[in-house]
């Protein structure tokens, strides 16, 4: 075992099993996906610390526990699609990779979705496309997906990405509330998404989810 495996296992026991996330599946791809062949070359020491690493100007890899606790609300079965927006250098996606039957991973910043290619690629990922696009578009023409999961926060969310969810899809997203944030669950039925509660989280507010301001007068 090297000393990355053996942080590897600190985190998801740490981290990842105290924070009640218990479901086998998310447990294993937790403990393969090498996090830090995904974290930035000079992050690698820190890559299994639970917070946000920073990879890009206002842009961060979620800590491990917010990735798991979005996975475990969202459910995801094997032969679901998913949607990653804001994958960054892959690792959501790759994580994902393991849960569902295909990934369709979203990343704007050119030097982290050619990043995010060029890992998966030689981890021998081969259910995950990485596309270079804004990432308040998403997908469309890969859609509708049965899973949308946001790398990131929101002000608001775009019509744009919702109307990529399944009927009966599920999307999980921070959201800024106040100073801290919170991750919802969205659950699409009769083409609206009812949001809930699902735990307290926090990142930097993604490129095109900001809210737009208020006119003035």
């Amino acid at each position: 075992m090297t000393d990355h495996d053996e942080r590897r296992r600190m985190m998801v026991d740490n981290h990842i099993r105290t924070s009640d996330v218990t479901k086998f599946p998310i447990i294993a791809a937790m403990l393969a996906v090498p996090r830090e062949r995904y974290t930035p070359p000079a992050l690698r020491e820190t890559a299994y610390l639970g917070e946000n690493l920073p990879i890009a100007r206002g842009r961060v890899m979620l800590d491990p526990r917010t990735l798991a606790k979005m996975l475990d609300a969202l459910e995801i079965q094997r032969g679901d699609v998913v949607l990653d927006i804001g994958c960054g250098p892959g690792y959501s996606a790759a994580v994902i990779a393991r849960l569902a039957e295909t990934v369709i991973a979203v990343e704007e910043d050119p030097a982290l979705a050619a990043e995010a290619e060029a890992t998966l690629a030689a981890e021998g990922v081969d259910n995950v496309a990485v596309l270079a696009a804004p990432l308040a578009q998403g997908a469309q023409r890969h859609g509708p997906y049965d899973v949308i999961t946001v790398q990131g926060a929101a002000e608001d969310m775009p019509a744009a990405i919702t109307d990529q969810l399944k009927d009966g899809g599920r999307i999980a997203c921070l959201f800024e509330d106040g100073a801290l944030g919170v991750c919802r669950i969205g659950v699409k039925a009769a083409g609206k998404v009812a949001w809930r509660y699902a735990f307290a989280a926090g990142a930097p507010v993604l490129p095109g989810f900001a809210r737009a301001p208020a006119f003035v007068f």
